[in-house]
């Protein structure tokens, strides 16, 4: 379904596990920072709410989108983590510049997916315009740093419940 259909900030806090004792990294593109700005302010204040410590997030910055990937590989690499929500903005210019940037984060952060032991979270807005960017940093489609950060807390929810059944 299309953010056109669905506000991005609409879950059922119910159904959200605590993350008390979760650890996240965040990873946040200064390219369009306005937007990724309000992306990440509304991520730590979801996972705050469902519980983490503001000492269990580790942020971190990179230049642009496209450094997402190594940045989050950097962190998961280099601190204990039980996953890592990457934050970007990409707006469509005149270019095919905005297919590549989009196409590479999106493989990049399916390739640390599959090839770590832990979640990798893709919280990319791939937008035609700035106002469609708004929309979705906490204007009429919601935030998307807020489903991330669900998404995050969820993953790991899933990853420890399975790692659990194994060990039964």
């Amino acid at each position: 379904m299309g953010t056109g259909l669905k506000n991005l900030s609409d879950y059922n806090p119910g159904e959200i596990p605590r993350a008390d004792d979760m650890l996240f990294g965040i990873v946040v593109s200064e390219w369009n920072s306005e937007i990724t700005g309000a992306l990440l302010e509304k991520a730590v204040e979801t996972l705050t709410s469902k519980g983490t410590k503001p000492g269990n997030i580790n942020v971190r910055y990179v230049p642009g989108s496209f450094e997402l990937t190594l940045g989050a590989q950097l962190m998961a690499e280099n601190t204990d983590l039980d996953a890592i929500i990457c934050l970007g903005c990409v707006i469509q210019g005149e270019t095919p510049h905005f297919d590549y940037i989009c196409q590479g984060v999106t493989y990049g952060i399916t390739d640390l997916n599959m090839n770590y032991n832990m979640p990798f979270i893709f919280g990319v807005l791939t937008t035609g315009n700035i106002e469609q960017a708004k929309d979705r940093a906490g204007g009429k489609h919601g935030n998307k740093g807020e489903e991330a950060a669900i998404t995050a807390i969820k993953m790991v929810a899933l990853q420890r419940e399975l790692e659990q059944e194994k060990q039964d």
